[in-house]
C-alpha cells in the first residue's frame, strides 16, 4: 500500500492480514493476532456472530502498565507446529467444548477489573492467566503436551503464578507471570530455554523505512 502512495488504516490492516490467511491461503487461524499486531497497545476485541468485531482501546496507569509488564516473562520451547494443524483441531471440538468457552470469554471482563482495579492484587491477573491455560488445554490434546505441562510445572514451582503458550499452542512461545523476586528462580529452572526480554508496544504496525524513489 505505502509503495502505491495509500495510506492504509489499522482496521484495514487487520481486514487484510485476516483476509489472506483464512481466505486466501485457507488457514485455521483466528482473528485476534492480526488484530492485535494491527493496532497495538492494549485493547478489548469482541467478535461478532456476523464476522465483525469492535476493538475498544483499554487505557492503564502508566504505574499499573509497568507493574503488569515486570511480572511478564516470555520463554521459546524449541518446540515447533503448524498452529494451523493445531487449531484445525480445536476448531472440530468446539461444539463439545461451549462451558470451557464461555467461562474463558468471561475472563475477559475479570482481567480488565483486576488491570482497571486500583485495589485488585495483581498476583490475581497471573492466576486468572492459570486458569485460562487449563481451560484452553481442554479445547484439544494437540494445546500441550508431556514436556510442556513439564516445562509449565517447573516454572509455577519456581515461582511463577501463572501463564500460558501463546498463539494457538503445541509449541512456540510460554508467557509466564512471576513476581519480580521469583524471576531469578524461574530463569535458572528454565535455563535449556531461550529467555526473550519483552516490552509493551503502543503504536502496532508501522513502516520502520520508506524509500519509493530508492527502489529500482
Amino acid at each position: 500500500m505505502a509503495l502505491s502512495g495509500k495510506y492504509i488504516s489499522s482496521a484495514e490492516l487487520a481486514d487484510c492480514a485476516i483476509h489472506i490467511e483464512q481466505n486466501i491461503l485457507k488457514e485455521n487461524v483466528g482473528s485476534q493476532d492480526q488484530i492485535a499486531v494491527a493496532y497495538g497497545g492494549f485493547n478489548r476485541v469482541e467478535f461478532k456472530t456476523d464476522g465483525t468485531y469492535d476493538v475498544t482501546s483499554i487505557i492503564l496507569p502508566s504505574e499499573r502498565r509497568q507493574m503488569l509488564e515486570s511480572h511478564l516473562m516470555l520463554f521459546f520451547t524449541g518446540l515447533s507446529r503448524f498452529s494451523s494443524d493445531v487449531e484445525k483441531t480445536k476448531i472440530d471440538n468446539y461444539k463439545n467444548r461451549e462451558v470451557e468457552l464461555r467461562k474463558m470469554a468471561e475472563m475477559v471482563s475479570e482481567a480488565m477489573d483486576i488491570l482497571n482495579g486500583p485495589d485488585r492484587y495483581l498476583l490475581e491477573f497471573g492466576k486468572l492467566l492459570d486458569e485460562g491455560w487449563r481451560y484452553k488445554k481442554s479445547l484439544s490434546d494437540k494445546v500441550s503436551m508431556p514436556v510442556i505441562d513439564q516445562i509449565y510445572d517447573a516454572a509455577l514451582k519456581a515461582g511463577a503464578i501463572g501463564g500460558k503458550i501463546l498463539g494457538a499452542g503445541g509449541g512456540g512461545f510460554l508467557l509466564l507471570f512471576a513476581p519480580s523476586e521469583n524471576q531469578p528462580r524461574v530463569k535458572e529452572q528454565l535455563k535449556d530455554l531461550i529467555h526473550v526480554p519483552i516490552r509493551f508496544e503502543n503504536a502496532g504496525s508501522k513502516i520502520v523505512l520508506y524509500q519509493p524513489n530508492g527502489l529500482v
